[in-house]
């Protein structure tokens, strides 16, 4: 055989004959039923690894929960059987099991084996389901190499095998055993009163890809999530297959009967700004479908839908904002347009209040969305017939109307609330409004501060501080930044510096008490201003720890109250608006002496001048030396402030690595600090008085530097 002949004569086919007259009606290749999906899988199920295959499960789950939804149902198991198979199990009303007359087959087999059929259609038998195009279980089917179902109805129970797609029965359990083609079995005799549905499948791991398996987390978060949109509704997975922690087996069950405000308050992290809102209401509107009319002719007709909106959400103190949307309990992850009209609504509304009210001057923009949705956690859900979705995977809502209702529901009920006249709504609206005007303007101040977020362009561009005295290296890691109490420090700092990795920055006194402060004061204020430009990453949201240019930040001050007052207020700054810098481990505070003892003739590798950093640590040192003899000069000297001791002391005790000693300042405990950080620098007087109060018996008044 000569090498030409030796191709493939579809590949001669294909080649030969440029002008295409070789390709014919025969070339066509025609896909019937379930042979489309077997060939294409991913046009239905998106992929076909893990994604793909805990697709398939949720569309067997999705049509129990759609029972549920019609009032049908209240109780589905989930099974993970250890055969690799997967059983779903409900108490609705059950497959119809009658014969479907245009067929001439069972409802059951219709369902399982035709495209585009089901119960969804018209408007006959759910009022607002998940499913929209009837391929849900039959794709299952097509791409499953075995799927038994068993329907409890009319006094009996009724079974159905298949083979990747063909109905009949199987001689034993599993797959690979001996299969007949066949139809519906009429089964044993059961009450008449139980209903039910039972589908169990085994994937086709021709289909599915040989690494793809199910997410048990995956399954409970679907079912915790489903349980909380339709209340009253008991979920129960149970893993037989060992998919958990380690190849553990167990059952898990899901109920929850508060609806989407127990959902919306599960995913919140953060502490609330305001109480759970609900929000809800309904539309019409007028859409074109093609229905069946008296002749069996599919007729486009314009029919009357209704649109129910509820929304569950709560502002809380975080800056991330969670929203979670459904239709009809089918989650939509990419959104679609009741997100769009529900993000328009809150974004409009906010501002149009905003002006109402003079919370946001004039001369500044109105708030954008990712300022009134800040701390934002939100349960949006619609419910109509027959939605439109982009895709069979129902990732994303398509219908138009959808978003001017939601819009107009969200807008009336919104404003309601931010615009109340009872005591608590107004405080905690009022609470919601001043966030997001401080959301915006922490924005556009970081704008503004954007080009000094790094160092070198901070240093190109000299808007630095001129009162920073800078380190030459550019190695964060070693890096530290001293915030120095005054001008007297600064210069004895300088000296007593290592300027290679130790920066200086002076501070004028007692910065601005921020916990109780908005933003824009925050900002305008010269030294709190110049500490976070000079730290260089920010503030609030747009803190980026990434971009700090310094490794170590140490708070320098004297070691008296006063200096503790502005160790606290720096603290206070650092907390809320530098954060990360805190949880990291990145700030501390300077311990400086506080005495200065000279001795008299020390023995060989004693110090001549021994320091103390207390009143009780200086009376147990003078003690210690009085029983051992060791003489020293009365004349003690106490340093009132840093800027008394000279550089070389002040290198010896409290800068130079070798010898200081440094206290790190951290948040082991958020929800105490917190509570620390409102009692003793919040805009609340009555409480801290009482504290002071109630505090006062319990100070040692030697302590007191007067």
């Amino acid at each position: 055989m000569t090498a030409e002949t030796s191709v493939p004569s579809t590949a001669l086919l294909a080649g030969a004959d440029r002008d295409g007259s070789n390709y014919t009606a025969r070339h066509l290749l025609v896909l019937e039923g379930l042979e489309a999906v077997r060939k294409r899988p991913g046009m239905y199920i998106g992929s076909t690894d893990s994604r793909g295959l805990m697709h398939c499960l949720w569309e067997i789950i999705d049509n129990s929960v759609d029972e549920a939804l019609g009032g049908y149902c209240d109780h589905i198991d989930v099974i993970l059987h250890d055969d690799g198979s997967v059983e779903v199990r409900d108490n609705g009303r059950g497959i119809p099991v009658d014969v479907e007359p245009k067929t001439g087959l069972s409802g059951v087999e219709v369902v399982m084996t035709k495209l585009h059929a089901g119960g969804k259609f018209g408007g006959g038998s759910y009022a607002a389901s998940g499913g929209l195009h009837g391929v849900g279980a039959s794709v299952v089917n097509a791409l499953s190499a075995r799927l038994d179902v068993e329907v409890d109805r009319s006094g009996y129970t009724h079974a159905i095998s298949f083979r990747r797609g063909v109905p009949g029965a199987f001689a034993t359990m599993g797959p690979d055993a001996k299969f007949e083609p066949g139809g519906l079995r009429k089964g044993k005799k059961i009450a008449r009163n139980r209903t039910g549905t039972r589908v169990r499948y085994w994937a086709d791991r021709q289909i599915f890809l040989k690494d793809a398996k199910l997410s048990l987390e995956n399954l409970h978060q679907r079912a915790r999530q489903t349980a909380f949109l339709v209340p009253g509704l008991t979920i129960v997975v149970r893993d037989e297959y060992g998919l958990g922690e380690g190849g553990s087996k167990g059952e898990e069950s899901f109920r929850f009967d508060g609806g989407i405000s127990e959902f919306c308050e599960y995913l919140a992290t953060d502490k609330p700004v305001c109480d759970v809102l609900r929000f809800s209401g309904q539309g019409i509107f007028k859409e074109t479908v093609p229905v069946l009319d008296d002749h069996g002719q599919m007729t486009p007709t314009e029919v009357t839908r209704e649109l129910g909106v509820d929304v569950a959400l709560r502002w809380g103190t975080g800056y991330d904002t969670t929203v979670k949307s459904f239709v009809n309990i089918i989650a939509t992850p990419k959104g679609g347009t009741h997100i769009a009209g529900f993000e328009q609504a809150v974004v409009k509304t906010m501002n149009e209040v905003l002006r109402t009210k003079k919370l946001l001057r004039v001369a500044e923009d109105d708030v954008v969305k990712d300022d009134a949705l800040e701390g934002l956690t939100a349960v949006v859900t619609v419910r109509l017939a027959e939605p439109q979705f982009e895709g069979q995977t129902k990732e994303v809502l398509g219908t138009s109307a959808a978003r001017r209702i939601v819009n107009t529901v969200i807008s009336k009920e919104l404003k309601a609330f931010l615009t109340s006249t009872k005591r608590d709504a107004a405080a905690q609206a009022r609470v919601v409004m001043e966030k997001a005007v401080a959301a915006a303007r922490t924005r556009i101040a970081a704008r503004q501060h954007k080009d000094a977020q790094r160092r070198k362009t901070a240093l190109e561009s000299s808007s630095l501080p001129a009162k920073l005295a800078d380190c030459r290296s550019d190695d964060v890691e070693r890096s530290e930044l001293f915030i120095v109490e005054g001008d007297s420090a600064l210069g004895t700092a300088k000296l007593a510096r290592n300027s290679e990795f130790q920066a200086l920055l002076p501070i004028r006194g007692k910065i601005l008490n921020v916990q109780k402060s908005s933003v824009t004061d925050m900002l305008k204020n010269a030294e709190c201003g110049a500490i976070i430009q000079v730290i260089g990453a920010g503030s609030g949201r747009t803190f980026d720890i990434d971009a700090a240019r310094y490794g170590k930040i140490i708070m320098m001050t004297d070691a008296d109250v006063d200096g503790s007052h502005i160790r606290t207020l720096l603290l206070t700054l650092f907390h809320r608006y530098m954060r990360p810098m805190v949880e990291a481990g990145r700030v501390f505070a300077a311990v400086p002496p506080l005495h200065r003892v000279e001795l008299i003739q020390p023995k060989k590798g004693q110090d001549k001048y021994v320091y103390t950093y207390s009143d009780r640590e200086l009376r147990d040192k003078l003690l210690e030396f009085q029983s051992k003899g060791v003489r020293y000069k009365d004349s003690i000297q106490r340093y009132k402030g840093l800027g008394e001791m000279d550089a070389d002391q002040l290198a010896e005790t409290t800068m130079d690595p070798r010898h200081r000693t440094l206290r790190r300042i951290n948040l082991s405990d958020l929800d105490a600090a917190e509570q620390v950080f409102d009692l003793l620098m919040g805009n609340d007087v009555a409480p801290r008085k009482e504290f002071i109060s109630s505090s006062a018996a319990t100070l040692d008044r030697s302590r007191i530097d007067a």
